[in-house]
């Protein structure tokens, strides 16, 4: 574990705290840009940014105590990657505390929902891929695996993805598809009815919601290391993230690379979708 700048706000200790925060500088599975390890210590720096509230959820709105956990140590193999995220993260679930992860890449993923109970939440991505192969470049625990190791652990009926629109043949090819509904799709019926038909029909009640940034278009988040036209919008993030309201139990942001985008405008995005995230789980406590 390092420390470095906290997250705004997250002015907490760990006994007191409601949320805690999470940086995980992992990206050793890339394969195209590297990079998205710089982004905790980016996105922590752009939360300073922002006013201490988002006035469309009330100018009285509660604020979560919040800890900010510094970040897990990097390792080279996604496994000890794993293993210690597993060490850091899942003592907070198991506490009950609403966990936000900054990532890294995609697989960051992959050990929080591993911490949680088989089949008791459901996972939601924003994603321009369907990340569902059963292995890429000779390791199953790749950044383009992090669905199918979901489907493994919570079942192929609590995965969903919103906004793919880069996805491989053997991954449309077989029996067991992961649910999803294109960015494409999307545009046409809303993001509003998109998001209700994947919360209508994953099985669990809990979700936790997972943000690729490159599942926005790369005109707002172009500091991504795998960058796909035709995405969602920013807004279309922030009401996924209302709609699934007090269902929600955890949130992460992955694939922001700060080399690729010295304006800063990724990092401060999802700096701000960390925010609705807080917020949200807030005013539903």
């Amino acid at each position: 574990m390092s420390y470095g700048l906290a997250y705004a706000g997250a002015e907490s200790e760990y006994n007191d705290a409601e949320a805690v925060i999470f940086g995980i500088p992992y990206d050793h599975t890339a394969c195209f840009k590297a990079g998205a390890r710089e982004a905790p210590t980016a996105i922590r720096r752009a939360s300073y940014n922002f006013e201490e509230i988002h006035f469309e959820h009330g100018i009285h709105q509660r604020r979560l105590e919040v800890y900010d956990y510094g970040n897990c140590d990097d390792f080279i193999l996604p496994e000890d990657m794993f293993a210690e995220v597993d060490f850091a993260v899942r003592p907070a679930i198991n506490d009950g505390k609403f966990t936000v992860a900054i990532g890294g890449e995609h697989s960051i993923n992959i050990p929080i929902v591993r911490a949680f109970p088989e089949k008791s939440i459901a996972l939601i991505s924003i994603d321009a891929h369907l990340d569902s192969r059963g292995e890429y470049l000779g390791t199953p625990n790749s950044h383009a695996c992090v669905m199918r190791r979901a489907a493994e652990h919570l079942g192929l009926d609590n995965v969903y993805v919103l906004g793919a629109r880069a996805i491989g043949e053997e991954e449309l090819d077989r029996d067991d598809v992961v649910p999803f509904i294109s960015s494409y799709d999307i545009m046409d019926m809303g993001i509003e009815k998109a998001i209700g038909k994947a919360l209508d029909e994953v099985k669990a009640e809990k979700v936790y919601l997972t943000v690729d940034i490159d599942g926005i278009d790369p005109a707002f988040a172009p500091g991504t290391g795998t960058p796909e036209p035709f995405g969602l919008m920013p807004m279309d993030v922030k009401k996924v993230i209302n709609i699934i309201g007090e269902r929600l139990v955890g949130f992460d942001v992955n694939e922001v690379c700060p080399p690729a985008d010295p304006s800063g405008i990724t990092s401060i995005l999802a700096a701000r979708l960390i925010n609705e995230a807080l917020a949200v789980h807030a005013k539903h406590l």
